[in-house]
């Protein structure tokens, strides 16, 4: 039985995407993305952020290098993979970081990326550039259009205790 490696993430771009190319020509963009979680203990409401460096190819490079600026809303799905380089300093260097091939833009780019976060997931926006990219689209073989969160889309209070 093999693994799964699967990431799905939805979170806040810390800064502005770079974008480069590969010698042969084909754009890499590289995403750093926080999720946040928050809790009340003993009274007290803490706040724990995670980082997560996201990295795009091809199509997704150029739209995530176009339509997202620092503080917008993101959806990403992908992989972890783990690479090793070595510095300058002859020392072998690892990075773990999340190659994504799900992107799906959460806000509109007019929209107030600082406004109320009450709400963990906002619905997505009806404009023709917010729609759902795609390299590997698990839904177009199928003809099935959906995406992974429709316009009303709220968290589900389940039973699953995961």
């Amino acid at each position: 039985m093999s693994g799964v490696n699967k990431v799905i993430l939805i979170g806040r771009l810390g800064q502005e995407p770079e974008i480069r190319s590969t010698a042969g020509g084909q754009q890499v963009c590289t995403l750093n993305i926080a999720t946040s979680e928050s809790w009340t203990k003993d009274g007290h409401k803490e706040e724990r952020t995670e980082w997560h460096r996201v990295v795009l190819w091809g199509r997704q490079a150029e739209l995530a290098h176009k339509y997202l600026r620092k503080g917008r809303m993101v959806y990403i799905e992908g992989k972890l993979q783990t690479r090793s380089w070595q510095d300058q300093q002859g020392q072998k260097r690892y990075t773990t970081e999340i190659v994504a091939n799900n992107m799906q833009f959460l806000e509109s780019a007019g929209s107030n990326a600082n406004r109320d976060q009450s709400n963990d997931i906002p619905p997505p926006n009806d404009q023709g550039h917010d729609s759902y990219y795609s390299n590997e689209n698990p839904y177009a073989s199928s003809g099935n259009n959906s995406q992974p969160f429709s316009k009303n889309s709220r968290p589900i209070d389940d039973d699953i205790p995961f």
